[in-house]
């Protein structure tokens, strides 16, 4: 994870506002994504925008420092967690279920899946992990014989971000709706 520029002993103030900030921006990028306005960061932990910038160099500097505390342990998870599970079909269905879960309650996520902002260097890397993982559980699938035959790693992806791209832009489903969707997703890919 980045740290706070510069890396030098802070004074305690200094200290205590770059606590601050990183706090604000967990909060708001998850309620809103790692779009959210720069001053709506700063409002919330109570310094200017200038701060910001002073202190990370920019809203790519400051996901950096927080992608970790927003989204990362949690895509992580979702990923670590379908890797446990024993049957191949049941993998499948678990991580569409997860990530897809995910997406719907957090906006970061999103953003994350779409590489929104390719200069973040931990953003990108979460996306190879998460890459890596879609190119094994479909060699997997159809290994097992239980993916549609034809079906890709990069049919994986674009369903990811056809979601991504639908819950960003688009009227967002009620959770029953969006539910019973993932269930016609699983019904078409298995």
């Amino acid at each position: 994870m980045a740290e706070a520029r510069p890396s030098l002993t802070l004074r305690t103030d200094a200290r205590r506002n770059v606590d601050r900030i990183r706090a604000a921006a967990v909060q708001v990028f998850r309620e809103q994504g790692l779009a959210a306005p720069l001053e709506e960061v700063a409002s919330a932990a109570y310094v200017s925008k200038a701060t910001i910038f002073n202190r990370f160099g920019g809203r790519v500097g400051l996901i950096d420092a927080v992608i970790d505390d927003v989204v990362a342990a949690e895509l992580t998870g979702v990923i670590d967690e379908a890797r446990s599970v024993a049957g191949v079909r049941e993998r499948i269905c678990s991580y569409v279920g997860a990530i897809r879960d995910l997406q719907y309650r957090w906006p970061a996520v999103n953003d994350v899946l779409l590489q929104e902002f390719p200069d973040s260097d931990h953003l990108m890397a979460l996306c190879q992990v998460g890459g890596s993982f879609h190119d094994d559980l479909v060699a997997d699938g159809h290994a097992a014989g239980v993916l549609a035959p034809g079906f890709t790693p990069g049919d994986f992806q674009a369903l990811t971000l056809d979601n991504a791209l639908a819950l960003k832009y688009g009227a967002r489903p009620s959770r029953a709706d969006y539910d019973r969707r993932t269930a016609f997703v699983l019904g078409g890919i298995c």
